[in-house]
């Protein structure tokens, strides 16, 4: 888990709001909460405490290198004439303790003003009453639908992102054209697919690693879900305990199974390397024709945005065709913010048409307004297209009880270290039956 978060660190100006976020959700221990911190100072009077896992300690500092989501900061600051003050959990030393643990704290005892964070942490300090409703924000008025899905717990706007994070099959287009494939739809085809490359000499298929073999998994269980036209009352059915997650999740982790006992996927491997650098060199070397990985990786020449080859990112494989498989983290301001208005002022700008222009064209990556389209690079058209299509599948749902994203990864690595479906399944009963006794 250590070496996984420096990889975010690498990389977290790629993907700040999304899944570089969203990766700092492993277990650790317990230290000072402020240990883990560098707290940035400002002379200005009127400040916005910011936490953020953006390393970032002189914000005053001449800034050619600024992130996206700085540029979005530095405009509010230049429009309000506050200064963000940026409360930095920082790569070196959060082994000890998790982002989300430390945003728990932090937002629980009122540190902060303004919180960039992951679903679950978001679910669970809505529901304690501790962020405020951001439905009055003008900006708000832009968002998508799958935006505000995500977002809303208990009929409140509680976050907004500023990118929605998209997850597809990074595909070697060369070498699915070598032996005439075409590329797959449904899990069969996704099958037939692994069978022709094993049998002519690819030993494993799919590269995979322990983050990201559960968007396998949501394409297979909330297909109909988010694309049957019943969403709304489909999740009130799995909050009241009326449908279960478990007769969602089965028919993804038993595929999940099948692609592991045909030897497609080497769970012994995936179980220990980390996101991109455990599978990334053999991909680049087309010595696996599938990798699993984010809308953002294919722009990154460090990751897969210069490959020797034709590559195409898709949809995985579902009962309804190629499935985009999307999460998003968001900013919160904390119920009982010192600076609440400041911070209101501050992320009505940030999260403004004007601000996330500027944001989706210096990431290249999908806006949360519904004004702005991105401006994809060919590699990415057969994923944007679905989406435009609003055709996908939420992998991080704040409505939902049971936190999605980071349960389900944990549940995967347990099929991967050797549990069976039915325990794995348990777990899903175990977290919901948890869920319904708060």
């Amino acid at each position: 888990m250590k070496k996984n978060k420096k990889y975010i660190s690498r990389v977290i100006g790629i993907c700040l709001a999304g899944s570089a976020l969203l990766m700092m959700t492993a277990c650790g221990g317990k230290t000072e909460l402020d240990s883990n911190l560098v707290i940035s100072k400002e002379e200005n009077e009127k400040i916005i405490n910011f936490f953020s896992p953006m390393e970032k300690t002189m914000p005053d500092a001449e800034n050619t290198a600024r992130t996206a989501a700085d540029l979005t900061v530095a405009m509010a600051e230049e429009e309000l004439g506050v200064s963000v003050a940026y409360r930095t959990y920082t790569a070196e030393d959060y082994q000890d303790r998790t982002y989300d643990q430390v945003a728990l704290d932090r937002a629980r005892n009122n540190m902060d003003d303004l919180y960039l964070l992951n679903p679950d942490v978001i679910m669970a300090l809505a529901e304690e009453g501790k962020l405020m409703d951001l439905s009055g924000l003008e900006s708000a008025k832009n968002l998508r639908d799958v935006v505000r899905v995500a977002n809303t717990v208990d009929g409140k706007l509680v976050a907004i992102p500023q990118e929605i994070v998209a997850y597809g099959l990074f595909i070697n287009k060369e070498m699915f054209d070598e032996f005439n494939l075409e590329l797959p739809e449904t899990p069969e085809d996704f099958l037939e697919c692994c069978r022709v490359f094993k049998e002519n000499g690819i030993e494993t298929p799919i590269g995979a690693n322990r983050w990201w073999l559960e968007t396998f998994v949501f394409a297979q269980a909330y297909a109909d879900l988010y694309n049957g036209g019943n969403a709304e009352a489909e999740i009130a059915a799995l909050n009241s305990g009326e449908s279960k997650y478990s007769d969602y999740m089965r028919p993804g982790f038993e595929y999940l199974q099948k692609l592991i006992d045909l030897g497609y996927i080497d769970a012994k491997k995936a179980y220990v390397s980390e996101a991109v650098e455990g599978e990334g060199a053999d991909f680049l070397a087309q010595k696996t024709p599938i990798v699993m990985a984010y809308w953002g990786a294919a722009n990154s020449d460090t990751l897969y945005g210069n490959p020797d080859f034709e590559m195409l990112v898709i949809g995985f494989p579902s009962s309804r065709g190629q499935m985009p498989v999307m999460s998003m983290t968001g900013y919160g301001i904390g119920a009982n913010a010192e600076h609440a208005e400041d911070a209101m002022q501050a992320l009505e700008i940030m999260t403004s048409d004007e601000a996330l222009q500027v944001y989706t064209q210096t990431n290249r990556v999908i806006s949360p307004s519904r004004n702005i389209e991105v401006e994809c690079i060919p590699a990415l058209k057969p994923l944007n297209d679905k989406i435009q299509e609003n055709v996908y599948v939420l992998a991080t749902n704040a409505g939902m009880q049971v936190e999605q994203w980071g349960n389900t990864c944990l549940i995967v690595r347990k099929l991967l270290n050797g549990a069976t479906v039915d325990e794995c399944m348990a777990e899903f009963d175990k977290l919901q039956e948890e869920a319904l006794s708060k």
